[in-house]
């Protein structure tokens, strides 16, 4: 078996380099419940395309999950975050499936998994099982869905990549029927002037437009008067039939009088090139607003394959006495499309509303490294740690350094140095570097410690301070007590929190001996399931440790009894 799925599977990746089409009928759905989508391929995320597309599970957790195709599972891993319980089966025609923040796996692989966490002593676990250990088949059970890791509610996260290159591609591409006889629905509309010589409307800053839906039901803007090189951008959602969810779009053409600009569309990408998201929406104003803009003009560090035609960047030079028509197409992957015709009159204007620029004493040049001392702490920056130049705000307070603000990405980790020389050393162990929320409430992050030297790697811009956790985690029970009789009991639950730094670790035991304790931080639970393991003692003594992310621990001990 597995020589011909390894056989079977080379010939497959052979056969997609050649395709141009996707299967139609190779994979059956992973659920036994029509598919309603509450989020779609390629959608616009924080830092990164959504690589698959949710499933709606009618708001509950535990339907049954099966593998789309005969395949061979080639990874499984259990995350407290991301993905969650998640499993990637490797198909013989050259793709792989993954079935996200699953409950809990089918027995099988179940069993496969907790005895690799038993012998690792740890409830996250990642195994990549040699090809062809766990074969299954099409239309067997592989898991229960659920909400584990990073999710928000209850669905299955899917995917279909292809197994060569591991790029993500749209898994409605592949014959699946989500009804959708609706067309994407446009929120809002900007102008954007692209240099210090670029006017639209009176103003050499963004400007929104308004437009109005005609009876074809198409839509007409209001004239735009610009001079200079401008470009465009949208806000934009797509719905499916029974569901209220605002997805994403599938595909967006902008033309100038006929001619394609730009056109790009979620078919596949790759995961090395998603947080370039962020050179694809206006981020300051996301920043701020919330809201994602998409961009229809590339700027230098925009490197994206999802582009399927541009010319001039989708820039548009807008000459005095010439007049454009720019039509924006916005389509679903039914196609149902959604029009905004642009007219466009080049003429010469007085400047009226003038970009606010803040200069600063540090112009910060991205694809150079830069370094800046700021007393009680240092900041370094990789090269191309930024996608473009900007004046960059630097601060020092008498405990905290601001490194400019959450309106400019970072595509790469940076570095901030705090010197603690002044701090006693019996509190060394209880500090940590603490980034600030508007309202100044410190959030733990990684601080590396070597001396008197702390460090944290970063992408996030803003304020940071040193903070000091000196209380230890709590930890309750949620429903045994002491000395309780728990025979007809299947699981135990605790519920344990931190109020600063946040848990690290977490280590229980049943009479000396390690258990397995699901740990789920949404909901600040551990839970022990008696399945798990058998005890063959009357008496048992538990005994929870848990340790947050300065060293604090609590140790927590019950004795109950069991038949």
């Amino acid at each position: 078996m597995k020589k011909v799925l390894f056989g079977l599977l080379l010939v497959g990746i052979n056969a997609i380099s050649a395709q141009d089409n996707y299967p139609q009928d190779a994979f059956n759905s992973p659920l036994d419940i029509p598919l309603i989508l509450s989020g779609s391929f390629g959608e616009l995320r924080s830092n990164h395309f959504h690589s698959g597309i949710d499933i709606k599970t009618q708001q509950r957790e535990g339907l049954k999950t099966y593998s789309i195709a005969e395949g061979t599972i080639t990874r499984i891993k259990v995350s407290i975050w991301g993905y969650g319980k998640v499993i990637y089966i490797a198909h013989p025609n050259g793709y792989t499936s993954v079935y996200g923040h699953l409950q809990k796996f089918s027995p099988k692989i179940e069993a496969y998994i907790n005895k690799l966490q038993y012998e690792k002593e740890s409830f996250e676990v990642e195994v990549f099982p040699d090809f062809g250990a766990l074969t299954v088949e099409k239309g067997e059970l592989i898991a229960y869905t659920g909400n584990t890791g990073g999710s928000s509610g209850p669905h299955l996260h899917f995917e279909i990549r292809q197994s060569a290159s591991e790029k993500p591609t749209n898994p409605l591409l592949y014959g699946y029927d989500v009804k959708d006889g609706s067309s994407p629905v446009l929120t809002n509309l900007y102008a954007y002037p692209l240099d210090e010589n670029s006017v639209v409307n009176q103003s050499n800053d963004k400007v929104q437009l308004r437009f109005s839906k005609q009876s074809d039901g198409s839509f007409l803007a209001d004239k735009v008067v610009a001079t200079g090189t401008i470009g465009f951008g949208i806000n934009s959602f797509d719905r499916q039939d029974l569901a209220t969810n605002q997805n994403g779009l599938f595909k967006v053409q902008q033309l100038v009088n006929g001619k394609v600009y730009t056109a790009y569309d979620l078919e596949s990408f790759s995961f090395g090139e998603t947080r370039f998201i962020n050179t694809l929406i206006d981020y300051e104003y996301f920043a701020k607003n919330r809201q994602r803009i998409q961009r229809l003009y590339k700027t230098p560090p925009n490197q994206m394959s999802i582009y399927k035609e541009v010319y001039n960047d989708g820039k548009i030079d807008v000459a005095e006495g010439l007049s454009y028509t720019v039509e924006i197409l916005m389509k679903d992957i039914k196609d149902n499309t959604t029009k905004v015709v642009i007219p466009v009159e080049g003429k010469f204007q007085d400047v009226k509303v003038v970009k606010d620029e803040n200069k600063t004493a540090n112009f910060l040049m991205a694809k150079k490294p830069n370094s800046y001392d700021l007393g009680i702490a240092q900041v370094y920056f990789p090269a191309n740690t930024f996608y473009e130049d900007f004046y960059i705000d630097l601060r020092q307070g008498d405990d905290t350094v601001t490194i400019h603000n959450s309106t400019v990405p970072a595509h790469q980790n940076f570095t901030i140095t705090f010197d603690t020389s002044k701090y006693p050393q019996e509190e060394l162990n209880q500090l940590f570097i603490a980034r600030l929320d508007s309202r100044s409430r410190p959030s733990y992050t990684s601080t590396y410690k070597r001396g008197t030297v702390f460090s944290t790697r970063t992408r996030d811009l803003g304020t940071y301070t040193l903070a000091k956790d000196t209380v230890a985690p709590k930890i309750r029970a949620n429903n045994f007590k002491e000395k309780q009789w728990l025979s007809n009991y299947s699981y135990l639950s605790l519920t344990i929190t931190d109020d600063l730094s946040g848990i690290d670790t977490y280590r229980a035991t049943l009479n000396g001996q390690w258990i397995l304790m699901e740990y789920e931080p949404k909901k600040n639970v551990l839970i022990y399931n008696f399945d798990n393991y058998i005890l063959n003692e009357k008496e048992c003594n538990l005994e929870v440790i848990v340790t947050d992310n300065v060293g604090n621990s609590t140790t927590f001990k019950s004795t109950f009894f069991r038949k």
